[in-house]
C-alpha cells in the first residue's frame, strides 16, 4: 500500500495550478494568507511555495511580495533554432529592445571567430546588442556580432524581426553552430533585465556557418537562468 502524499505536496499542486492560470507578474497571496485558506501552519505552506520559488514559477521580492513568473522557455540543446523562432513556437511574443548597433572594431574573440588569422585589431565587424524578451519579460541580453560585408542588417527590423530571417533574405543561410556554455551572475546587465546583480545567469557563446561553410555569426548571450533552460538528450555509454 503506497504512503499518503505528504500534505505540502498536495497544497503545491493546487499552488502551481493556480500560478500556470496567471499572467506573469501577478501577485500571490502571502504565506499568512495561504495557511489561512488551507488550515495549515506556515512552514506547510512555506515547503509548497519552495518547490514553486526553485521551479521559477514564483518571485519574491522582499518589501513587496511574492509575484508569478513565466515558465522558463526550453531549447534543445542540438537544434539551431533563433530566439524569435523559439518564442513564436512555443507560443509567445518574441520582442527586442536594441541597445547598440553598427559598425565597429572586433573584439579579440569576435575577431578570432569571424576572420581566423586576421591580425588582432584589424577586424570591423557589425555589432547589434539587444535585450531579448518574451511577453515584454525580459530573458536576456543577446551581443551578435557579423562580418563587416553584412552592413545591410542595420536595415533590418532589430526589434519586433528576426535577424535570421534578415540573413536569409541576404542570401545567407545558418547552417552550422557550435555553442559553449557557462554560468555568471548579472553584473552590469541586471539594470537592462530588471534583476538583482546577483541573479544567476546561463551564458551561451555560439558560433554559426553559413551553407558555404564561412564565419557567419559570433554571439554571447546571457539568460536570466530561471526565465530559460537548455534541454539535452543523452545516450548513457555502457
Amino acid at each position: 500500500m503506497a504512503a499518503p502524499q505528504p500534505l505540502y505536496e498536495r497544497i503545491e499542486k493546487r499552488l502551481r495550478a493556480r500560478a500556470d492560470a496567471a499572467a506573469d507578474g501577478d501577485p500571490f497571496p502571502s504565506e499568512q494568507r495561504l495557511a489561512r485558506e488551507f488550515g495549515v501552519a506556515r512552514m506547510t505552506v512555506r515547503q509548497a511555495l519552495a518547490r514553486l520559488e526553485r521551479d521559477g514559477r514564483l518571485e519574491r521580492i522582499p518589501g513587496r511580495g511574492t509575484f508569478v513568473r513565466a515558465p522558463a522557455a526550453v531549447r534543445p540543446v542540438g537544434t539551431l533554432l533563433s530566439f524569435h523562432d523559439q518564442m513564436v513556437a512555443a507560443g509567445r511574443t518574441p520582442r527586442s529592445r536594441l541597445v547598440d548597433a553598427g559598425l565597429r572594431p572586433g573584439a579579440a574573440d569576435e575577431a578570432a571567430a569571424l576572420s581566423p588569422g586576421a591580425p588582432a585589431g584589424g577586424v570591423t565587424v557589425v555589432g547589434i546588442t539587444r535585450v531579448r524578451l518574451a511577453d515584454d519579460v525580459p530573458v536576456a541580453v543577446e551581443r551578435a556580432a557579423f562580418p563587416a560585408t553584412l552592413g545591410g542588417l542595420l536595415d533590418a527590423d532589430l526589434e519586433s524581426g528576426s535577424l535570421h530571417s534578415a540573413l536569409r533574405r541576404l542570401g545567407l543561410r545558418p547552417t552550422l553552430g557550435s555553442s559553449i556554455l557557462s554560468a555568471r551572475t548579472a553584473g552590469g546587465d541586471a539594470a537592462a533585465l530588471g534583476v538583482d546583480p546577483a541573479t544567476p545567469m546561463l551564458v551561451e557563446t555560439r558560433t554559426i556557418l553559413d551553407q558555404h561553410g564561412a564565419p557567419l555569426e559570433y554571439t554571447v548571450s546571457s539568460y536570466v537562468a530561471d526565465r530559460y533552460a537548455l534541454k539535452v538528450d543523452f545516450t548513457v555509454a555502457s
